[in-house]
């Protein structure tokens, strides 16, 4: 049977498609990455994702390519929605994960939390999509506030609130802070940040993704100016330091 596209169905703005990932949840993932984001962060690796474009989708169109690979994932893997910010696309989501979930798949989302907030009309979109949703890729960008703003032009308030209300909702949630030596390895704030992890309820994992310099091609061609030219790599001790105090244990 061939499925007829209704023109009145939400459309979702997608950027690109991987149809291997191996570290963006668990087992071997499909992800997709969507278009647009409003953080605008100095080291971001997908700057291309920030404004309009990417292709249109409805969700039984990108389901129908994404299920095709269900056998990629055997038991423990399944779909990843990244991008961008998935969380600027709930409702197209939400149907897309609707149709996966009919087939037992695993949904994981990676967000940086920019759009949470407690207006009741987006947390009763929110609530609907984390029922469909099995875990939350959280990026802690950086504890203080102050210190958010410069990196990514927001404020990260919202940014710990959806951690608690994850937590408080029994929702699995993955941790991930990006290391930049000089930027976002102070001492104090790493150890905030691991406070503040150790009082959520529901955290499966934290780790340490190093800092690295492979998306400066593409600001190059965006002709976007790149504050983090100078910027290294850190050591596998500087990782370690940070790792300890976030409490993350081997």
């Amino acid at each position: 049977m061939t499925y007829i596209y209704d023109k009145d169905e939400i459309k979702g703005r997608v950027h690109s498609l991987e149809s291997f990932g191996l570290v963006d949840g668990p087992g071997v993932r499909f992800v997709v990455f969507m278009q647009g984001c409003a953080f605008r962060c100095k080291y971001c690796h997908n700057p291309e994702t920030w404004g309009k474009g990417g292709s249109t989708w409805t969700a039984r169109q990108l389901f129908d390519k994404v299920y095709r690979f269900k056998s990629y994932w055997r038991n423990n893997g399944g779909v990843t929605v990244s991008g961008g910010e998935p969380l600027l696309q709930m409702d197209f989501l939400t149907e897309f994960f609707t149709l996966l979930k009919a087939k037992g798949v695993h949904t994981a989302i990676d967000t940086a939390g920019q759009p949470f907030c407690s207006v009741p009309e987006w947390l009763e979109r929110f609530e609907k999509l984390m029922s469909l949703t099995d875990l939350v890729i959280l990026d802690l960008k950086e504890w203080d506030s102050n210190k958010h703003k410069l990196l990514t032009g927001m404020s990260n308030d919202n940014v710990k609130e959806l951690a608690v209300w994850l937590s408080d909702h029994g929702k699995d949630i993955w941790i991930r802070h990006v290391l930049v030596p000089g930027l976002t390895d102070a001492e104090s704030d790493l150890k905030a940040m691991g406070e503040f992890i150790n009082t959520l309820k529901t955290v499966k994992k934290a780790e340490i993704l190093p800092y690295h310099a492979l998306g400066i091609p593409k600001w190059e061609k965006l002709n976007l100016h790149y504050d983090l030219s100078d910027a290294v790599s850190p050591t596998e001790e500087q990782i370690l330091h940070a790792e300890e105090l976030l409490g993350i244990k081997k």
